[in-house]
């Protein structure tokens, strides 16, 4: 579907989909805990919150994992965010997180509508994770879909950054 705007009479694609999501927080220590129990921890690295939508597919997850991969936020001797992940030999620890889609226009309780259903987001999520472990060689830690997580970290810089596959493509 194309919309045409009248004042600068040009086609503008209206968006049909969302797109998935992801904040990345660089950290000196996370970890995850479920029941108490750790279940997932890491020293420095990435502490990501990950969000799908129902429309997302594997080409979104491919856009994210490659970026983060990438993304040179770590220090080089000089000081300067220069460095890659792998180049730091840091590790993930990502959790899934489907309230980055919370929708608050309306009243006060989040709707989380545009979040994808668990028989979706969950097998797109262990994809994603799987992509940043087999080709690009980062140890990823996880929390467990749906379940109660605390989630504790140092933040590091701090250095937050929101990517949203749309604006990567």
């Amino acid at each position: 579907m194309i919309f045409i705007c009248i004042y600068q009479k040009k086609a503008v694609p209206l968006r049909k989909s969302l797109d998935m999501r992801v904040v990345v927080q660089r950290c000196s220590r996370a970890e995850v805990r479920i029941d108490g129990v750790i279940a997932g921890q890491i020293e420095k690295g990435f502490m990501l919150l990950v969000g799908v939508s129902e429309t997302d597919t594997r080409a979104e997850a491919d856009v994210l994992a490659k970026k983060i991969a990438q993304l040179r936020v770590f220090e080089d001797a000089a000081g300067k965010m220069n460095l890659a992940i792998s180049e730091v030999g840091g590790a993930i620890l990502s959790i899934s997180q489907f309230t980055l889609y919370a929708d608050c226009r309306k009243g006060n309780r989040p709707s989380f509508i545009r979040a994808a259903r668990p028989e979706t987001a969950s097998p797109l999520y262990d994809y994603f994770n799987d992509t940043l472990r087999e080709r690009y060689g980062i140890r990823v830690e996880t929390g467990r879909f749906g379940a109660d997580m605390k989630v504790d970290f140092i933040n590091d810089g701090p250095v937050t950054i929101l990517l949203d596959s749309d604006e990567l493509k």
